[in-house]
C-alpha cells in the first residue's frame, strides 16, 4: 500500500476509533503512531517522533493561556456573575415575547466575554437559566434549545480558548483574531435572538412575559454586572491596547475574575481547589489532544498526503469559491461526529496550508483571519448537531423531563441560523474584517 493510500485509509479508521469511543486524543495518538511506523518501516522512528514532538508542542509558551482562560472560566462560574448578567438581560429583554429566553442568550453572550469555553458556559447557564424559562412556562424544547445554542457563544465571544489553538496552529495574531471575532460574536447573539422571536410565533410557544420595568430600573439592573464589564474592558482592551500580550492578559483576567469572586464572597478555599482542580483536568484533556493532533499530523506529513491533495486541488482548475464551499461543507458533516477542539487540531494543518494559497482577493494575513472565523464559526454549529452536540447534552442532562429528541428539535432553528450568520460571513469578509482594519 502507497504512503498516500496509508493517509486516506487513516481517516475511517480514526472515525471507528472515535466511534468505539475511543478518547479521540488517544485514538490519533494510536494511528499516528502506527501510520508513522507503517511508512518508516521502523519504531525508532516513531519513538523519537514522540519524544522530540512532545517537547517540542509543549515547550510552546503562547500554550500558557489556555490553563489561564480555563481558570478565568471556573472562577467566573463561582463568582456569581452568571446570575448578575442574565438577571440585567430580564430587565431589558424581559417584556417582549421570549423575552425570557432572548435574556438567557444575551446573558450567554456577556458570560461568554469572561469564560471562553462553550461547555462552561451552557453549563453555567442552565443552572441559571433553565429554572427560570421553565417557571415562566417555556417548553422543554424551546428553553433547552436555546441554553444549548447560546453556550456555543462561549468560543465566538473573544477570549476564546478555540481561537488561541487555531491561531497556534495557523500561526496567526491572537490579539486581531480576538478582534475580528468580536463582530461575528455579536451578529451570533443577535440572530439568536431573532430566531427565538420568530419561532415564538410560528410555533405559537408558551411563555409568559414579564412587567415592562421603568428606565431608571433597566440601567439600575446593570450595575451587579460590572466586574463583567471591567474583566472584559482590562483583558479584551489591554489586548487590544497593547498593554498586555493575550497571555498576561489571560493572567489578569484570571486574577481580576478571582477578586471579583471574593468580593461577592463565593470563593472559599475548598471552592479555589476545586477550580484549580476542573482546570488541571480541563487542561490535561486539551493538551492530550493536542498531541495526539500533532502526531497524526506528522505522520500525514510523512505520507505526504496535504501537499498531494493541494497539487490536485490546483490541477482540477476549482474556482476558491467552490475549495471553500466543499471546505466548510466537510466541517459541517466532521461537525456531527467530533467535538469542536478535536475538528480544528486535526483539519486545520490540513486545510490552511490547501486554502492559503488560494486566491480570495485578500492578503495571506487578512485571510487567515477570516478563515479562522469561518472555522470557529462552523465548528460552532457541531456543538448543537447530534450525535454528538455536546451542548444538547450537557442541557439536556439538567432537564431530565424532556426528552432528548426534543432538545435537538429545539436546537434546529438555531442551527438554521448559524448556517445563515455562515453564509453571510462568507459572503461578506469585510464584516469579519472591519475592525481589524479599523485598527491595525
Amino acid at each position: 500500500m502507497s504512503d498516500i493510500a496509508l493517509g486516506l485509509w487513516s481517516f475511517p479508521v480514526l472515525l471507528a476509533l472515535i466511534f468505539l469511543r475511543i478518547p479521540i486524543g488517544f485514538a490519533m495518538m494510536a494511528v499516528g503512531a502506527a501510520g508513522t511506523y507503517l511508512v518508516s518501516g521502523t519504531t525508532m522512528m516513531t519513538l523519537a517522533s514522540l519524544k522530540t514532538l512532545t517537547f517540542g508542542t509543549f515547550s510552546n509558551y503562547a500554550l500558557s493561556i489556555i490553563p489561564l482562560f480555563l481558570l478565568m472560566g471556573q472562577l467566573a462560574m463561582l463568582s456569581g456573575m452568571s446570575r448578575a448578567l442574565f438577571k440585567a438581560a430580564e430587565a431589558w429583554l424581559g417584556h417582549l415575547r421570549g423575552g425570557l429566553a432572548m435574556s438567557a442568550i444575551g446573558a450567554s453572550a456577556g458570560f461568554g466575554a469572561i469564560c471562553g469555553s462553550s461547555l462552561a458556559t451552557a453549563a453555567t447557564m442552565g443552572q441559571v437559566a433553565l429554572p427560570e424559562l421553565k417557571a415562566a412556562g417555556y417548553s422543554g424544547r424551546m428553553a433547552t434549545g436555546t441554553l444549548a445554542a447560546g453556550g456555543t457563544l462561549g468560543i465566538l465571544i473573544p477570549p476564546s480558548v478555540a481561537l488561541v489553538i487555531y491561531a497556534i496552529l495557523a500561526e496567526q495574531n491572537i490579539a486581531k483574531l480576538f478582534m475580528a471575532a468580536l463582530i461575528p460574536g455579536i451578529l451570533a447573539a443577535i440572530g439568536y435572538m431573532i430566531t427565538i422571536s420568530v419561532v415564538m410565533r410560528m410555533r405559537n410557544e408558551p411563555g409568559r412575559l414579564l412587567d415592562k420595568l421603568p428606565v431608571a430600573e433597566r440601567f439600575r439592573a446593570l450595575i451587579p454586572v460590572w466586574p463583567v464589564i471591567t474583566i472584559f474592558a482590562v483583558v479584551v482592551g489591554g489586548i487590544y491596547a497593547g498593554i498586555f500580550t493575550p497571555t498576561e492578559a489571560a493572567a489578569v483576567g484570571a486574577a481580576g475574575t478571582a477578586i471579583a469572586a471574593v468580593a461577592t464572597r463565593q470563593l472559599t478555599l475548598r471552592r479555589m481547589v476545586e477550580a484549580c482542580l476542573t482546570t488541571a483536568r480541563g487542561t490535561g484533556m486539551i493538551f492530550i489532544i493536542i498531541l495526539g493532533a500533532g502526531m497524526f499530523n506528522s505522520f500525514l506529513a510523512l505520507t505526504l498526503l496535504p501537499q498531494t491533495a493541494a497539487l490536485w486541488v490546483a490541477d482540477q482548475g476549482f474556482s476558491p469559491w467552490t475549495v471553500m464551499i466543499a471546505v466548510l461543507v466537510i466541517y459541517l458533516v466532521l461537525g456531527c461526529v467530533m467535538d469542536s477542539l478535536s475538528m480544528i487540531l486535526l483539519t486545520v494543518p490540513i486545510f490552511f496550508p490547501l486554502m492559503v494559497t488560494l486566491d480570495f482577493g485578500m492578503t495571506a494575513d487578512d485571510f487567515g483571519l477570516w478563515f479562522g472565523i469561518l472555522v470557529l464559526t462552523i465548528v460552532e454549529v457541531g456543538l448543537i448537531t447530534p450525535p454528538v452536540g455536546m451542548n444538547l447534552f450537557v442541557i439536556n442532562s439538567m432537564d431530565r423531563q424532556t426528552p432528548i429528541l426534543q432538545t435537538f428539535g429545539g436546537a434546529f432553528p438555531f442551527v438554521v441560523a448559524d448556517l445563515i450568520r455562515i453564509a453571510f460571513l462568507t459572503a461578506a469578509a469585510p464584516v469579519t474584517l472591519a475592525l481589524v482594519w479599523l485598527f491595525y
